[in-house]
């Protein structure tokens, strides 16, 4: 038998097992496989390692995901995470490039994704309070957040947990330094059914003028 003549459901099944890469090397066979990967089932879950792969073409967004998790762990996330005033001018051309890949795909799972139950973020230093804020509002079922080494995440994040997050059920902030103690304690207060978890976040040095670091770091020695 030709895997062509295997009927829809198996053949979403088979595709379940395969990476990305190889879904959609697969669907380049013939229109029959395409309009398989091309099916908004296929992709309840996404996982992303770099900025680099959510400029591919190789996944679908839609309504039926579910789980997405974007976790960037290189070198270069160091370069992201320096603040802005530190930064050289190659520093900041290589961050522009990973903040509008990583941004611009948050807004398009904003539009296209809003049964999504997870979001699990890890160093990606260039997601702002207002993109964290669109998709809480276009994700009311959202039940998990997970942020990880997000810097440029502020008690801002935490507000529009508490006014728009009635779903969530998890909520993990950690290594985030601009994030501060009131912040946690508003969630703490406003959403006591919420688990909250934020290692290290509180207790870090926040991002601010050279002038204002200074006195913050001798305050911490």
């Amino acid at each position: 038998m030709h895997i062509t003549q295997l009927n829809r459901e198996c053949l979403l099944h088979l595709f379940s097992f395969l990476d990305k890469n190889s879904r959609k090397s697969l669907a380049k066979t013939c229109h029959k496989l395409l309009e398989v990967f091309q099916d908004p089932f296929l992709w309840p879950v996404l996982n992303f390692h770099s900025p680099v792969e959510l400029k591919k073409d190789n996944f679908l967004l839609g309504p039926a995901l579910r789980y997405l998790s974007i976790c960037w762990h290189s070198s270069r996330v160091k370069v992201c995470n320096i603040e802005d005033w530190m930064k050289n001018t190659f520093q900041k051309d290589i961050c522009r490039k990973h903040e509008n890949a990583v941004n611009d795909f948050l807004i398009q799972v904003c539009n296209r994704c809003p049964n999504l139950l997870s979001l699990t973020l890890s160093g990606c230093g260039h997601v702002t309070d207002d993109y964290l804020l669109l998709l809480l509002k276009s994700c009311p079922n959202l039940k998990i957040l997970k942020l990880e080494n997000c810097v440029r995440i502020t008690d801002r994040t935490l507000e529009a947990v508490t006014l728009y997050g009635g779903s969530l059920q998890t909520l993990h902030v950690d290594f985030c330094r601009n994030i501060t103690q009131a912040g946690l304690e508003t969630v703490q207060e406003k959403c006591p059914s919420v688990m909250l978890k934020a290692e290290r976040s509180a207790d870090m040095i926040p991002d601010n003028e050279p002038g204002e670091k200074l006195i913050l770091l001798q305050q911490h020695m």
